[in-house]
């Protein structure tokens, strides 16, 4: 298991989980609730790809996203798009771009 994947895992576990707006909106539209997506991502064995995105308004040009692909509990596919950040010396995984049911 990757260094980043366990980094992102403690965060879940202690809670420091948030969500952009769009990614809210999309895990609600597919009647996903918080819980289901951090079980998701405790259960993941793997990140499926990093991208390397970059931003011009962004202080820091280049970020990692991390796409994880994984089942809750209960066994709903789920895929998430997201980032490690560190906020007051805590780190958090934000998820970004996405959180649904993965086709």
């Amino acid at each position: 298991m990757s260094d980043i994947l366990i980094r992102i895992k403690r965060a879940v576990l202690a809670g420091n989980l948030a969500f952009t707006d769009k990614a809210a909106t999309e895990r609600e539209r597919d009647g996903l609730t918080e819980l289901d997506v951090a079980e998701s991502l405790i259960n993941a064995v793997a990140i499926y790809k990093t991208i390397r995105s970059t931003n011009r308004r962004r202080r820091h040009r280049r970020e990692y996203l991390h796409v994880i692909q994984s089942t809750n509990m209960t066994g709903i596919f789920i895929y998430t798009k997201g980032k490690l950040v560190e906020q007051a010396s805590v780190e958090v995984y934000c998820l970004l771009v996405s959180a649904k049911r993965a086709e």
